[in-house]
């Protein structure tokens, strides 16, 4: 990534505390590197698996991602 052009990363971990440490391990590593890292919003219920999301539920997430 240092040498690309990615100026963002979406993280869209399950809300549970793995992907909460995982969410945050990722910030760890891309912060340093001026990486914008954000995350999913509102629409997906805590506990539940985000495959299980559907196609408005995702991108209404999106919409609403916020800085980690």
């Amino acid at each position: 990534m240092k040498n690309d052009s990615v100026q963002e990363v979406i993280v869209a971990t399950n809300p549970n505390t793995k992907g909460e440490i995982t969410a945050q391990y990722i910030k760890e590593l891309l912060g340093p590197l001026g990486i914008r890292v954000t995350r999913i919003a509102y629409g997906l219920p805590m506990g539940s698996d985000i495959e299980f999301a559907d196609e408005v539920t995702l991108s209404k997430a999106l919409e609403g991602r916020r800085e980690l």
